[in-house]
Order: C-alpha cells, then sequence, then structure tokens
C-alpha cells in the first residue's frame, strides 16, 4: 500500500477489498466456522451426551450464546473497517487494541497445530486415491508411524511420502488463496469448496445409509437419552457450540471488515450459524451409520468415536471392509472432504494476521501472506514432532502427561471464550452498545424496532459475559483437574 494513502483513510478503506455480495461474505465466514471440529468432533459429543439432547442444547447454545456474539463481532469490524486490533484501536483506544493482539496471536497457534493436522488428513487423502493404504493390516500401527514420519532424505520417495512436505503444502496452497486478496482469493475459494463440501457430505451419506446395520447407528445418534440430560452434558454442547463458530478471536471481525454497508449483518448471521450447524449435524449421519457398520462386519461392541483415531484408526478401517474400489472412492472422498473442512477454516486463521500486517504496517498482502505462512509453519514443528519423535513434547509432566499439540490446542480454547467475555465487555462499556444498533440498522430497515434488538441487547450486556465468564473458568478447571471432579 502507497505510504501516500495513510493520510487518506478513504482511499485506503476502498483499496483493502471486500467481498462481492452477501453470498460471498456468507460462504466465506460459513467456511471459516466449518472445519475439523465438525467432522470428527461434533458427532463423537453427542452420541456421548445422549444424541438428540445434545444436539438441542448444541442448537440452544448457538441462539443464546453465539449468534449474539457473532454478530457483535462482524459489527465491529465492520463499522471499523480494519483489522481486529485496528477494529478495537479505532473503537476503543490503543488500551482495546491489545484485545485485538490477544486474538490475533490465539489464531497463530491455532494455525501452527491446525495446519499439521490437515497435512495428516491431505497425506490420508494422497495416500488411500492413489496410494496403497488400503491394503494395511494394522492401521493404528500405520497411523502412528505416519505422524512420527517428518521427513526422510535417504530417498526421493521417503521424501515425497513425508508429513513435513504434506503440511508444506497444505501451508502453501493457504497462503496462495490469501495472498491473492478477498475476492480474488478467499472468497473465490470458497465459492468453489463449500459447495463441493457439501456434495461430498451428502454423496457419503447416502451411501452410507445403505451399508447393513446403518440406521443402529442413525439411532444411536438422533435417538434422545433423556439421562444423559447433565451439566455435563450443559458444558460440552455450550462449548463445542462457541468454538464450531470460531468466535472470540477476530476472524469474523476481520472478516466483517471487508462486508458493505448495505448488507444485513443480523440474516447474514442467522444463515451462516445454519450453515455450521448443519454440516456438523450431517457429518453425525455420516460418520455413526459407517461406525456401526464396522461393528457389524468385526462383530465388536464398541470402536474408537472420538478425535484424530476416528480420523485416521477407524474410518480407514472402514474403507478397507468395503472392499478396494469403493473403500478407494468413499475414502478419497471423504479425506477430501477433510481437506476442504480444514482449508476453508486455515484461510480464514491466515488472513487475521495478514489483515492486520497490511492494514497496520502497510505491507505488500502477498509478501506478508507467504511470510507470515512461513513463520506459523516453524511455529508448528513442535507440534509436529510431538507426536513421538521428541519424548520431552510427548508427554508434558506439567499438564497430565498429554502432548504438546493438546496443550497448544487447549490453551488456544481457553482464549477463545476469554476473547469473546472481553468482546461483549468491550461492547457494553466501551464502544456502547447504541453504536452497534446504529451500524446493524444499515441494510436492515427493520431493525430499529424489532424484537431482534431489544434481545441482543439484554444478551450481550448481561447473559453473553457471564455465560463465557463461567465457561473460561470450567474449561480452564477442566483442562488442568476434569470438570467431572467437580459436577
Amino acid at each position: 500500500m502507497p505510504a501516500s494513502n495513510d493520510s487518506n483513510p478513504k482511499l485506503y478503506m476502498a483499496n483493502r477489498g471486500n467481498f462481492s455480495g452477501r453470498i460471498g461474505f456468507i460462504l466465506t465466514a460459513a467456511g471459516s466456522a466449518v472445519g475439523l471440529g465438525n467432522i470428527w468432533k461434533f458427532p463423537y459429543l453427542a452420541g456421548q451426551n445422549g444424541g438428540a439432547v445434545f444436539l438441542f442444547i448444541y442448537l440452544f447454545c448457538i441462539f443464546v450464546l453465539c449468534y449474539p456474539v457473532m454478530v457483535g463481532e462482524i459489527s465491529i469490524g465492520r463499522n471499523a473497517g480494519l483489522d481486529a486490533y485496528g477494529s478495537y484501536s479505532k473503537l476503543g483506544g490503543k488500551r482495546w487494541g491489545y484485545l485485538g493482539l490477544f486474538g490475533i496471536l490465539t489464531g497463530i497457534f491455532i494455525l501452527s497445530f491446525y495446519n499439521v493436522v490437515a497435512g495428516w488428513a491431505f497425506g490420508y487423502f494422497l495416500h488411500i486415491s492413489f496410494g496403497d493404504l488400503l491394503l494395511e493390516k494394522d492401521f493404528g500401527a500405520f497411523f502412528n508411524l505416519f505422524v512420527n514420519d517428518i521427513f526422510d532424505l535417504t530417498s526421493p520417495e521417503g521424501f515425497a511420502n513425508s508429513n513435513f512436505l504434506f503440511s508444506i503444502v497444505f501451508m502453501a496452497m493457504t497462503a496462495f488463496i490469501v495472498a491473492r486478496g478477498i475476492q480474488k482469493g478467499i472468497e473465490a475459494a470458497n465459492k468453489i469448496m463449500m459447495p463441493i463440501l457439501y456434495l461430498i457430505l451428502i454423496c457419503i451419506i447416502v451411501y452410507s445409509l445403505t451399508l447393513p446395520n446403518a440406521m443402529s447407528g442413525v439411532r444411536f445418534y438422533l435417538i434422545p437419552d433423556i439421562n444423559e440430560l447433565k451439566i455435563q452434558t450443559v458444558f460440552e454442547g455450550l462449548k463445542q457450540a462457541f468454538f464450531s463458530l470460531s468466535l472470540g478471536m477476530g476472524t469474523l471481525m476481520t472478516y466483517g471488515s471487508y462486508l458493505k454497508k448495505n448488507e444485513n449483518i443480523p440474516s447474514s448471521v442467522a444463515v451462516i450459524s445454519l450453515a455450521d450447524t448443519s454440516v456438523a449435524f450431517l457429518a453425525g449421519l455420516m460418520v455413526f451409520p459407517l461406525v456401526h457398520f464396522l461393528q457389524f462386519k468385526l462383530q465388536v461392541t464398541e470402536v474408537a468415536t472420538a478425535g484424530p483415531p476416528l480420523i485416521f484408526i477407524v474410518l480407514p478401517q472402514i474403507f478397507h471392509e468395503m472392499g478396494p474400489l469403493l473403500g478407494r472412492l468413499v475414502g478419497g472422498l471423504f479425506f477430501l472432504l477433510v481437506c476442504f473442512a480444514a482449508l476453508t477454516s486455515t484461510i480464514s486463521l491466515l488472513e487475521v494476521p495478514v489483515a492486520y500486517l497490511v492494514d497496520q504496517k502497510k505491507l505488500s498482502r502477498r509478501n506478508v501472506s507467504w511470510a507470515t505462512a512461513l513463520l506459523i509453519f516453524v511455529l508448528g514443528l513442535p507440534v509436529m514432532v510431538s507426536q513421538g519423535m521428541v519424548p520431552a513434547l510427548n508427554k508434558l509432566a506439567f499438564y497430565k502427561g498429554q502432548d504438546y499439540l493438546v496443550f497448544i490446542a487447549d490453551m488456544c480454547d481457553i482464549s477463545l471464550t476469554v476473547g469473546g467475555c472481553l468482546m461483549c465487555i468491550f461492547i457494553t462499556r466501551r464502544w456502547k452498545i447504541k453504536n452497534m444498533h446504529e451500524e446493524l440498522e444499515q441494510g436492515n430497515p427493520g431493525y430499529k424496532n424489532s424484537f431482534l434488538k431489544k434481545y441482543l441487547t439484554y444478551a450481550i450486556q448481561y447473559v453473553c459475559p457471564v455465560l463465557l465468564g463461567i465457561l473460561s473458568i470450567l474449561i480452564i478447571i477442566d483442562k488442568f483437574v476434569g470438570i467431572g471432579e467437580i459436577f
């Protein structure tokens, strides 16, 4: 950005770029929300917490907690027209700008481990689609070897199959898209990936429902067990709803800064929330029929249904049981789905620090995108070697013997709820709720005298900061002690 624009804010704002329209913004923001957690975490949590009971709590939390926070975050970004740091500084002063920096740093550390896991998914897509992964006899042993195979320089084939290479290629794809800007890069990529993501998801669901014992999985997922309605269930539903929408770290604030003034924020947020929730719900309809099919084939009562073991051990075994041709097709499509879900999220995570450097330091977007991506990739190297290659990072004595990846992910979880709580306080105490309402009235003439206005006032002033404050405390207890020890 030329230095001459520094004294001309209107010219600079015009040159930042913006979304082409409502559809582009919704698909991009939904892409930010849809991620790996929708595919492997939501189905597991729903299954372990009463199926439909958890789903109801999750939807309730989306409306009570997440919707108002998302509306507030996007309205701050659009009003200020700057990155997270710039938005807080412009509307609240330099001290509040540190809250924006806190969110930016959180996003950087999330991307540092997120890209490693995305690299695993990319590697599995290649190994299943074009390799012999499904011929393996022990998928657990393969995964343990895979996550420790950082790089092998002894042969071209070894280097080509290295986890290091998969992760750096995934980060390079992310940097390439972000470097192209808002409309030509981020928006264009999400307009392609989000519809394909839905298409792949629906195709796998249709096929999975034809498998033996599939309906048992559907019943397990959707029929509520009222006995599962416990404090733990409410806690997990509240936590998953907030994390699922990528709130509290400035991503949606940054995307909001590229939103035109004539766009209706409240209705757009409703569609984004629905899109994210629908992907999570559909993921459950995909995963549980597949898992129950495997139980039927192996004549076992239980298989791992959580986190990396579900994605990288159990599901490849399921694809193996489908036979060589169908397994390769369905397995390849599944990991392509996971790659798309991950890429839409890594794009948004990289955009947060890139927007800060472009806005505040007036640096070239292209150069900043590649340099920041490289820095974050380097920050992710300890995560990459923490899966066994470096024993000191594999079992952290101060963190219940968990590995470095889990530690960083958990610390970021805490940061998101704290950031969301402080953002609500910022709107109420510093920016003032009336200024948020004035911003929301633009593009939404009926908002001024609506029930929604009254609800958002009450939710952001009282409900959201209190719930997020309590949730932050409970998450800290859960990470270091265990929530089950309290309730």
